[in-house]
């Protein structure tokens, strides 16, 4: 049997990154060099849906709790993926490992929480409330870490009309689902950055969400379980 070139080679890409993906012990990585880069792009490129999913999986926090929805962990290493995702989704052609960098641009260096908000189809919200995010340790440290962490960076975007499921935007600035003229704000999303040279990469933190100090959600991940 007959293999096309290019499914020769990127077979032997896609387990690559799987394998590089699924085997991690030691947390996600705060900086990536060329092959987590490869590695990350594979999983991106990757035509099988099921590998694509799979890799997801673990970064999908369920809250359920009103407003939020359920928080998406976006490392360095799965920004990349990200990237390679979309413009494959796209039909784009893929880019360079240093192209790839300057797509990611400031963010490769951060860890991201995104906050997804459904609201109440009778809110008289006119903008996306002022949600504070923090990191909390659940638990004395060896050694002490911060008892609170404050995000570096964090935008708040609004949704108008039906919330479309699927992986973190990649253009957290522009509204989602561009209003008509009398639509209301059905929900939004918050995304918190952390600089990721600040984190522990196998650490266990609590991810607080408050509304003017009053504590809306508290949900625990481990980023040891992550890349």
């Amino acid at each position: 049997m007959r293999y096309h070139a290019q499914v020769v080679r990127t077979v032997p890409r896609i387990l690559c990154g799987v394998i590089l993906a699924t085997g991690a012990v030691s947390g996600f990585e705060r900086s990536l060099d060329l092959p987590l880069i490869n590695a990350a792009t594979a999983i991106g490129e990757s035509r099988v849906e099921s590998v694509r999913t799979q890799y997801h999986r673990p970064y999908h926090l369920p809250v359920a709790r009103p407003p939020i929805d359920y928080i998406d962990v976006v490392t360095p290493f799965r920004r990349i993926v990200l990237i390679a995702e979309d413009r494959a989704r796209l039909g784009n052609r893929p880019l360079g490992q240093r192209e790839t960098l300057a797509a990611a641009g400031d963010r490769v260096g951060l860890v991201e929480f995104v906050i997804e908000l459904t609201f109440h189809p009778l809110n008289a919200y006119v903008s996306v409330p002022l949600y504070e995010v923090e990191l909390a340790a659940p638990q004395p440290t060896t050694p002490p870490r911060p008892a609170r962490i404050l995000p570096v960076q964090i935008i708040r975007t609004p949704r108008f009309g039906a919330r479309v499921d699927g992986t973190p935007p990649l253009a957290p600035n522009i509204p989602l689902n561009v209003p008509g003229i009398s639509e209301p704000m059905l929900g939004g999303t918050v995304i918190a950055g952390f600089d990721a040279l600040g984190l522990e990469p196998a650490g266990v933190y609590e991810v607080v969400v408050k509304d003017q100090g009053k504590e809306l959600a508290r949900v625990r991940v481990n980023l040891g379980s992550l890349r």
